[in-house]
C-alpha cells in the first residue's frame, strides 16, 4: 500500500487541529472575545478554511463540546450496558476514569466555558443539555438505580445522588481554569485524591451497609495540583 500523501494527511488532520485551536482560545480567551480568525491563524489555515468546516463560531463551539465530553458520555453509557460485577466496582471504574481524564486533558475547560459563557447563546445552552447533561444524568443514574435494585445501595433520590457525585467534580475543573490558573494557594488540591475521596466517601454513604459491596478504591496517579 502507498504512503497517503503529506497533502492528504494534513487535510484530513484538519478537523481536530481547528478543535485544538478553538478550546484552547475559547477556554484562554472566552468565547465571545475569540474571532474566528484568530482559531484559524492558531490552526495554521486562512478564514475560509475554517469555514468550509465549521460554519460559523456557535458551530465549532458545539463541535468541541460534542469531541471533548458527549463522546466520552456515550462510551461509558456502553461501558455500564457491558458490565458485570458489583455496582461499587462498576460506579468507581467510570467515574474515576472519567474524571481524571477529563481534569488531565483540555476537555476539563469546557465547563468553565460554558458555565460563564452560555447564558448568552440559549441555542448553545439547549446543545449542551442535550449533549451532555442530560446524557451523563442517565450513565450515572442508571449505574446508582443499579446498585439500589440490587440491594446495594440504599433506596436514595436517584437525581440528588447523581448530583451529589457530579457538581464537585464540575468545581475541581472550574478551580483549574481560575483560581487554580492565576493564584499560588499555601494548600494546593490534589486533584486525583480528590476524585478518589470523592467517590469513596460518596459510596460509604450509598452502600445499604458499611461492609456492603465494597468496592477497590480508585487507583492514584502521580500527584498533580488544580493550578
Amino acid at each position: 500500500m502507498s504512503p497517503i500523501p503529506l497533502r492528504q494527511r494534513r487535510k484530513e488532520a484538519r478537523p481536530q487541529e481547528l478543535l485544538d485551536a478553538a478550546l484552547a482560545l475559547f477556554v484562554e480567551k472566552g468565547f465571545v472575545a475569540t474571532r474566528s480568525e484568530e482559531v484559524a491563524a492558531r490552526a495554521g489555515v486562512s478564514k475560509g478554511t475554517l469555514y468550509l468546516y465549521y460554519p460559523s463560531k456557535e458551530e465549532l463551539l458545539k463541535a468541541v463540546i460534542r469531541q471533548q465530553l458527549s463522546s466520552q458520555i456515550a462510551a461509558g453509557a456502553l461501558e455500564v450496558e457491558r458490565y458485570v460485577g458489583p455496582t461499587s466496582t462498576l460506579l468507581v471504574e467510570v467515574l474515576s476514569r472519567w474524571w481524571q481524564g477529563v481534569f488531565d486533558s483540555p476537555a476539563s475547560g469546557v465547563f468553565k466555558l460554558v458555565i460563564t459563557e452560555v447564558r448568552g447563546f440559549p441555542e448553545i445552552a439547549d446543545f449542551y443539555v442535550q449533549e451532555v447533561i442530560e446524557p451523563g444524568e442517565r450513565v450515572i443514574g442508571s449505574i446508582v438505580q443499579r446498585g439500589i435494585d440490587r440491594g446495594e445501595f440504599r433506596k436514595l433520590d436517584v437525581p440528588t445522588v447523581v448530583h451529589s457525585l457530579v457538581l464537585p467534580m464540575v468545581m475541581l475543573c472550574l478551580h483549574k481554569h481560575s483560581i487554580g490558573a492565576c493564584a499560588q494557594h499555601k494548600h494546593d488540591i490534589d486533584p486525583h485524591r480528590f476524585i478518589r475521596d470523592h467517590i469513596e466517601l460518596m459510596l460509604h454513604g450509598m452502600q445499604t451497609s458499611p461492609t456492603a459491596a465494597e468496592a477497590p478504591r480508585p487507583a492514584a496517579k502521580a500527584k498533580a495540583t488544580a493550578k
